[in-house]
């Protein structure tokens, strides 16, 4: 399908002297002859990994592999992977040390197919997405992305992704799930449809100072007209594709959307186009990463969704409990988060419109709620060490640290005078910052950068270790995602 174009074409520009024909890799990536082979192929599998998402992985439950696994499997060497949602990817491929730095020296592609796409169509369909969600949609162009924060009835995040829109009546929703989007739209009688169209598309990341040349040398033609949070259409030797200016790293930062029929050829071609300038393919290991440098939280990493206790959970996640030090006492509601405790709540007020979740909101405001707020941590290299290096010393040996970071969600418990006082998450470390970081929500009356705090690492029952640690204001790097790239 052609969704991720729409309805409008690129714009006429000058052509960069460099260009990558994408025929030049089509023959060596043994595509099907006919490209709706490919999808058909990708979307069959697709619904039984969810139709069988229960049953015994590969005796009946088919592996699902990125549309792109045979180019990347040309630079997967160690032949590892690992889940993002249904999908397995490769975790690493020249390094998770390379690979973690690519964003910050040169450029980056790595695969974001395994999110949820789903496209909302229909003479309600604006509507709809703008009750859903809390941002305001009054003022949406063509081609425009918004992030797209959705609430439940409670005030608690549900979902979270970013909304593109394709057409006067059509947008594009990506997020780690679309399964409450889906859930709501079949609760009410809006004039709106959605179609779910993740096996259709791919979703390529290339992200850092180097993607805009190397983007201009992939397409052929410039694209500093596409401004922070805008899309239009492009071609990549006559293949159709959509290029958004996204920043999931914090640095300069685009996507590209397509086809999955031409997954293969287009990641070889991007891998192509940015090779003299460095590019690295990056693994899943050293995805998340970058987020927790440029201080954004992620939906099942960071935070559980309140959807998970409704029939709008969703159906991306791992079966499992949460890792880390911190015990709830309320349940698992301890897990959820309200957008002001993100960095997403409103800077003057809840406004007078409506939208899902918004009494509760109301309601929170006049309490003075929220009373925690999201920021950063570094923590302290000596304790850091000493739990990297327990395995050789003597004595019960703590949880592991996984490096960069561990793979699933993991909860740790902060404190300040012993007393519990926030929940570290995202526990990373950052080659570029040379520190162990997290991100934490914590009590607002210790939130101000310099703040001593301790972080108590390791589950309950272990040999828990405490870890010194320091509030730092995110992100943790110069926020370069607005770029001027018209100076460049």
């Amino acid at each position: 399908m052609d969704a991720a174009c729409g309805a409008f074409s690129a714009s006429p520009s000058v052509k960069p002297s460099v260009t990558v024909p994408l025929k030049r890799f089509s023959s060596c990536l043994h595509e099907p002859e006919d490209p709706v082979d490919a999808v058909e192929v990708q979307r069959s599998t697709y619904e039984a990994v969810l139709r069988l998402k229960d049953a015994p992985f590969v005796t009946q439950r088919p592996a699902y592999f990125s549309p792109a696994a045979a180019a990347q499997d040309e630079s997967n060497h160690l032949a590892s992977f690992g889940a993002f949602a249904q999908t397995l990817l490769p975790l690493e491929y020249t390094g998770w040390v390379e690979e973690c730095r690519a964003h910050v020296t040169s450029c980056y592609v790595g695969d974001w197919s395994s999110l949820h796409k789903v496209v909302v169509r229909g003479r309600e369909a604006l509507a709809f997405l703008a009750w859903l969600g809390m941002r305001n949609l009054s003022r949406f162009e063509l081609g425009q992305i918004k992030h797209h924060v959705q609430l439940d009835g409670n005030g608690w995040v549900a979902s979270e992704g970013i909304v593109c829109r394709l057409g006067e009546e059509e947008f594009l929703y990506t997020a780690g799930s679309a399964d409450w989007l889906l859930w709501q739209l079949g609760q009410g009688s809006w004039d709106a449809e959605a179609e779910d169209v993740s096996p259709d598309l791919f979703i390529f990341g290339v992200q850092g100072p180097a993607a805009l040349d190397t983007l201009e040398r992939l397409t052929g033609e410039s694209l500093r007209d596409i401004g922070f949070g805008r899309s239009r259409a492009a071609r990549v030797d006559g293949v159709p594709v959509r290029v958004l200016r996204t920043g999931i790293s914090g640095e300069l930062g685009y996507e590209l959307h397509g086809s999955t029929a031409h997954a293969n050829a287009i990641w070889s071609a991007v891998v192509a186009s940015g090779r003299p300038l460095g590019i690295r393919e990056l693994g899943l290991r050293s995805q998340p990463v970058q987020h927790i440098e440029a201080g954004i939280a992620t939906n099942g990493l960071d935070y559980l969704p309140a959807s998970i206790l409704t029939p709008g959970a969703p159906r991306q996640f791992r079966r499992g409990e949460p890792g880390g030090s911190f015990v709830p006492e309320n349940g698992v509601t301890d897990y959820f988060r309200k957008p002001g405790e993100l960095g997403w709540g409103f800077r003057g007020g809840v406004p007078d419109r409506e939208f899902l979740g918004r009494d509760a909101l109301v309601a929170e405001a006049a309490k003075g709620e929220p009373q925690r707020t999201l920021t950063g941590l570094r923590w302290n290299a000596e304790d850091v060490s000493g739990i990297l290096t327990a395995p050789l010393g003597e004595g019960d040996l703590p949880d592991p640290m996984e490096l960069p970071r561990g793979r699933g969600p993991a909860f740790d418990q902060v404190l300040v005078g012993g007393r519990r006082a926030g929940v570290s998450t995202g526990r990373t470390v950052s080659v570029n910052l040379r520190s162990t970081i997290s991100l934490v929500v914590i009590d607002r009356a210790h939130a101000s950068p310099g703040t001593e705090v301790v972080v108590l690492w390791g589950r309950p029952g272990t040999a828990q270790r405490e870890v010194r640690a320091t509030v730092t204001a995110l992100p943790f790097k110069p926020d370069r995602r607005r770029t001027d790239v018209t100076t460049l």
